[in-house]
């Protein structure tokens, strides 16, 4: 009797498991509508850049540079590991971002060993107009979607 209680009990967990971490056809639809999404808004993005003539990859450093990272300036580990990308790849970035203008190299007072990254007037100046055209896209297409995405969440997981 006792086995048999454990095994009813067993069966239960099992049942309320497999019906907690079921997936609904909504929750399907709302996932790719929101890779849909985040897709769609890399793509303006990417195109956005190559309007100022700069790669995805050079508009992330840039972007990195000026807002990721806090307290103080910016280092070449900072931006390897804001587009998580090795530390010599981010010494190449940062050469190509230097060469472009965009980028400057300033010695660290405390540590000669560091260098800190500041960008140049015509870096800020590229970085804030994509950086405007991107906040514009994010808030004329995403910002409903993703709403509707979060709200379609909300519901699926209250049934």
């Amino acid at each position: 009797m006792v086995q048999a209680k454990k095994a009813q009990r067993s069966k239960a967990v099992t049942s309320v498991r497999r019906t907690a971490s079921a997936m609904r056809d909504s929750d399907y639809a709302a996932l790719a509508q929101f890779r849909y999404q985040i897709r769609s808004f890399l793509a303006f993005s990417e195109a956005a850049a190559a309007e100022q003539g700069l790669t995805p990859t050079q508009h992330q450093a840039l972007l990195g540079i000026k807002g990721f990272v806090r307290p103080g300036p910016a280092t070449v580990g900072d931006v390897a590991r804001f587009l998580l990308i090795r530390h010599h790849s981010a010494v190449e970035l940062i050469d190509r971002l230097a060469k472009l203008g965009l980028v400057s190299r300033v010695a660290d007072p405390e540590d000669a060993r560091r260098v800190h990254l500041k960008l140049t007037r015509k870096g800020e100046q590229k970085l804030q107009a994509l950086s405007r055209k991107n906040l514009e896209e994010l808030r004329r297409a995403a910002s409903p979607a993703l709403s509707r995405l979060l709200k379609s969440f909300g519901e699926s997981s209250e049934t």
